[in-house]
């Protein structure tokens, strides 16, 4: 009997390492299949979808701006992945962000806030020998000290550009805010400021605008809102924007994408951006402030929430100010008015259809372009149709749509390291040049 056994184990032993051995295998085999799933390694690379009507115009632009029509490789182990573009965008904004000089400018507004925008000199001559100023409003809580607003904005000072950035309303960490108020997601006021001091300032610029993500929204809503706006505007470029508040909330409480835990990071830095301004925001009244309400803020996991509590808060605030008569009245009525009208609104609904762009946008006639990426995991597929719907209407609007660059990614590299400069950058410039040169030359270029 135990010589039966004893054979049976020398049968059996031999067969154990290659067992293991397949295992390590099928384990090895399994995680490059999810790398390379993860990193969508096997996805091609393809040039922009552009959508626009045939015109004049859109055909001088595309043929004047070869980037948008040859296709956009990003690094090729990981640029595939709109989330590891995201979270680098995130994370580092850019690689060797260069730091260009400025000049900070201070813009007291009628409700007492201060608003503040840094206003950057061309290091070179324009190539239409124009006097041309870039005005660019950054996306959500960045200002002129973020990484990747630096290197466009170098970038464009050597191509002839002089820059001025809109620092968001209590974005820089060490700005006080002057009046309870701070940026919201449409509002416009210090955005135009910064336009009309540059207009009043610089009499013979021409104007582009730019924006990106919410700044895109921003200045889309700025330029629809009153047709003066686009006056010595020569074109608007968009990047990554959402186009609708109250569509885009819908889709950020879907965990597609992981959109639900971006919407609880960005909502954490909401929250940081708040608590650091509380003084300012909350001071006159934290005694009549609820305990509830400020309970909400601090475990607020969603940008809905935190705005509808802000929203509750501001409008009890309201109510408050009406009874203090202590107050001295000229701060009383500036408060009033900046708080009735920037937080009065009666439901989330509607502050997020007045905030949004996709009521204004139409009325935007000066040459449009609307970029972002189908693997942007912030903005939903869905939100899309608003752009191209546009575009297939609108003669002045082109829509860029690229198979990769996550949100505000969009780095190129050739392996592992990605470049200094973007191909977002090379593009917006591209087709401001393209623009100037429409201008300068029109009877020609038609």
């Amino acid at each position: 009997m135990s010589a039966q056994v004893e054979a049976d184990v020398r049968t059996i032993s031999p067969e154990m390492p290659a067992m293991f051995d397949g295992m390590k295998l099928a384990a090895v085999a399994t995680v490059l299949y999810v790398i390379v799933r993860s990193l969508n390694l096997k996805c091609p690379t393809a040039a922009p979808d552009i959508t626009c009507q045939d015109t004049p115009l859109n055909r001088y632009l595309l043929k004047s701006c070869p980037i948008l029509t040859k296709e956009y490789i990003p690094p090729l182990l990981w640029g595939k992945s709109g989330h590891l573009q995201t979270a680098l965008y995130g994370k580092m904004g850019r690689v060797k962000s260069p730091k260009p000089c400025g000049l900070r400018k201070y813009l007291p507004m009628p409700d007492g806030a201060t608003a503040t925008f840094d206003l950057f000199e061309p290091q070179s001559i324009h190539s239409t020998g124009d006097d041309i100023t870039m005005v660019i409003c950054p996306g959500i809580g960045n200002h002129s000290e973020k990484h990747y607003i630096r290197t466009f904005v170098d970038y464009s000072q050597k191509q002839g550009y002089r820059c001025a950035v809109l620092n968001h309303l209590g974005a820089l960490p060490n700005i006080e805010l002057t009046s309870p108020r701070m940026f919201t997601y449409g509002c416009t006021w210090e955005f135009s400021a910064m336009v009309g001091y540059i207009k009043r300032t610089f009499p013979q610029t021409q104007l582009i605008v730019v924006g990106f993500s919410l700044g895109g929204n921003i200045a889309c809503k700025y330029l629809g809102e009153n047709p003066a706006n686009q006056e010595r505007v020569l074109c608007c470029v968009s990047i990554c924007q959402g186009y609708s508040a109250l569509r885009a909330q819908e889709t950020f409480l879907q965990w597609d994408q992981c959109r639900r835990l971006y919407n609880f990071l960005m909502a954490d830095n909401m929250k940081k951006i708040i608590l650091s301004h509380r003084a300012s925001l909350f001071g006159m009244s934290s005694s009549n402030m609820e305990a509830a309400d400020l309970s909400h803020l601090y475990t607020a996991t969603s940008l809905m929430q935190i705005d509808d509590n802000i929203m509750r808060y501001f409008k009890s605030f309201h109510k408050t100010l009406l009874t203090a008569f202590y107050v001295p009245m000229t701060i009383l009525f500036k408060m009033y008015v900046s708080i009735r009208k920037f937080h009065g609104h009666n439901s989330l609904k509607e502050y997020y259809e007045k905030e949004s762009c996709v009521h204004y946008i139409h009325n935007i006639s000066v040459p449009l372009l609307l970029m972002n990426s189908s693997d942007d995991p912030l903005v939903h597929q869905s939100l899309l149709t608003i752009p191209r719907t546009l575009a297939e209407k609108k003669q002045n609007v082109i829509f860029a749509l690229t198979l990769h660059g996550g949100h505000l990614g969009f780095f190129e590299g050739a392996v592992l390291f990605p470049q200094p400069l973007s191909w977002m950058d090379k593009v917006i410039v591209s087709y401001a040049n393209a623009i100037c040169q429409w201008e300068k030359h029109r009877p020609q270029c038609q």
